[in-house]
């Protein structure tokens, strides 16, 4: 039997996984949904393997590459390597993607999601065409950023342009930078930049905001004002949007959201905009410091600007108004965000059931099971549980 004889015996074999109940086969794009739908939840490796060969996933598709990333986030997560190795030496053979550079490109990604990066070296060496792209050089590199292997990013940075005569872009320099600011050296990053001037490659935004991200992650904030203002001078780069929200980020991850809040009130008096991220980070970096008070201010404040605020958003408000003890606020956002069909943990809403509980208000708190019940049936026995220990 041939390869693709063999490939097409095992879709076959495969197909109900997908769509047990039903007798009409499913488009390419249905098979896509369906096994991204179903390994949210699933937690069987071998289940796992089998919904995504039933899928049939090819890196051409965005909904194909969030699916194979969760794949392997799964099962790296249940140190089942060997179904990692031996589900993508399966693709490696497929006919349709044996030569495909975008697919192994992908692939040593992939690996490196797994923290796999031998396979990753192995498959950029091995299984890649000559002449290697700078991309695959890219793919690489950031398989050893999501490794956490930085000492492997630098190492592949200063030899591989040489050994397979690739000449490096922004997008390279980028991941080095990011490995830099990840890693505690990002006073390294100005060597960085003298190698992108000596070799005419201009920084960009992301440049900017790999840096930064570094400064505030090392405390550096002086160096923060200091490399906008060469950006700026240097390069005519100002920084964007998403340059705010990384500093938000970072002044909000050293518990400095006040500082943070004052940024945000600096670019709307100067005119610049903000979106519902500045927003959901600030909310998030008030609540981690304990001020629950001025995150719900600030909620309000959104909706308010007509930001709508995303489902992790009334998640952190919810978990952190509970562990405050400000059950009645808590509720009024889970029920806000349960309208929406965004429904936080189970974790989270047993707190705030027990907390509505403690503040006399059972009914509440039975109405709020009653909804958890409906949407996860697959719990109802432990909701049931929390239910029975409730006050009659």
């Amino acid at each position: 039997m041939s390869i693709l004889s063999r490939f097409r015996h095992a879709q076959r074999h495969y197909s109900t996984v997908l769509s047990p109940n039903s007798s009409t086969p499913l488009t390419s794009k249905q098979k896509s949904q369906k096994a991204l739908h179903l390994l949210k939840t699933e937690t069987n490796p071998e289940r796992i393997l089998e919904i995504c060969r039933a899928a049939s996933l090819t890196p051409l598709s965005f909904m194909d590459r969030r699916a194979f990333s969760l794949a392997i986030s799964k099962l790296s997560a249940a140190n089942h390597f060997d179904g990692i190795r031996q589900y993508l030496d399966e693709l490696k053979s497929r006919p349709d993607l044996a030569n495909d550079h975008r697919f192994l490109s992908h692939a040593i990604v992939l690996y490196g999601q797994a923290k796999m990066l031998d396979h990753a070296i192995r498959t950029f060496d091995t299984d890649l065409k000559s002449p290697r792209s700078v991309k695959s050089l890219n793919s690489l590199l950031l398989a050893s950023l999501l490794a956490k292997n930085y000492k492997e990013v630098s190492r592949i940075y200063l030899e591989f342009p040489k050994i397979y005569s690739i000449k490096p872009d922004v997008d390279t320099y980028n991941v080095v930078i990011k490995a830099f600011a990840e890693s505690g050296s990002s006073s390294s990053l100005y060597s960085v930049l003298d190698e992108m001037d000596r070799n005419s490659v201009k920084p960009n935004t992301t440049t900017l905001n790999n840096s930064i991200e570094g400064f505030y992650r090392e405390r550096k904030l002086e160096e923060v004002g200091k490399f906008l203002k060469l950006m700026e001078e240097r390069y005519r780069l100002l920084p964007a949007l998403s340059t705010y929200n990384v500093r938000i980020q970072g002044l909000c991850k050293l518990k400095r959201s006040s500082e943070a809040k004052a940024l945000v009130e600096g670019m709307l008096s100067s005119g610049e905009k903000i979106n519902a991220l500045s927003y959901s980070i600030l909310i998030r970096g008030f609540c981690v410091e304990g001020n629950t008070v001025e995150a719900m201010n600030l909620f309000r404040e959104m909706k308010k600007k007509g930001y709508p605020p995303d489902a992790e958003c009334y998640f952190t408000l919810v978990y952190f108004l509970c562990q405050g003890g400000d059950f009645e606020s808590a509720l009024k956002v889970a029920r806000e965000c349960m309208k929406k069909d965004w429904f936080p943990n189970f974790t989270t809403m047993k707190s705030l059931v027990n907390g509505l509980v403690g503040v006399s208000k059972v009914d509440d708190a039975k109405e709020v099971i009653k909804q958890m019940k409906e949407k996860f049936s697959e719990k109802s026995d432990m909701w049931d549980e929390v239910e029975a220990g409730l006050p009659q």
